[in-house]
């Protein structure tokens, strides 16, 4: 079975970095992807879509991303739920196996920190992520 996902697009807001409980980074942002086709009014709508990375991949896009910048993403889709308060929700992201910084820092990321060069970075992970580490 083939599970791939390869966007490009913008973020919609800063990246959300933490730790989880037991000391893995990840990152979630919302990647803006126009779609390549106008609708009736001739208007290119966007497709919001929810990005989860982990460890060093994690770090790297908290460093060096933001809202507005571009970003090539490859990574698979996964799906799952929680519980709040009694509600059962079900949510739909991309875990992202590779982001591809498509801008110079200086482009989008003006007051960030300065580290490193503009590429790719990779994030396969070689271990399975345990339950608690799963959710968001």
């Amino acid at each position: 079975m083939i599970n791939r996902v390869i966007l490009t697009g913008r973020l919609t807001d800063d990246p959300q970095f933490r730790y989880t409980p037991s000391g893995v980074a990840v990152v979630t942002f919302t990647l803006a992807v126009t779609r390549p086709f106008a609708n009736q009014n001739g208007v290119r709508e966007a497709d919001f879509i929810r990005c989860v990375a982990w460890r060093k991949q994690a770090e790297n896009i908290a460093n060096y991303l933001k809202k507005g910048s571009m970003v090539g993403i490859d990574g698979r889709l996964e799906t799952g739920s929680y519980e709040r308060n009694g509600r059962r929700t079900y949510y739909t992201q991309v875990v992202v196996d590779t982001a591809t910084f498509l801008e110079p820092r200086n482009a989008s990321n003006s007051g960030r920190k300065q580290r490193g060069d503009r590429g790719t970075h990779s994030n396969k992970r070689k271990t399975p992520l345990g339950k608690r580490e799963k959710r968001l």
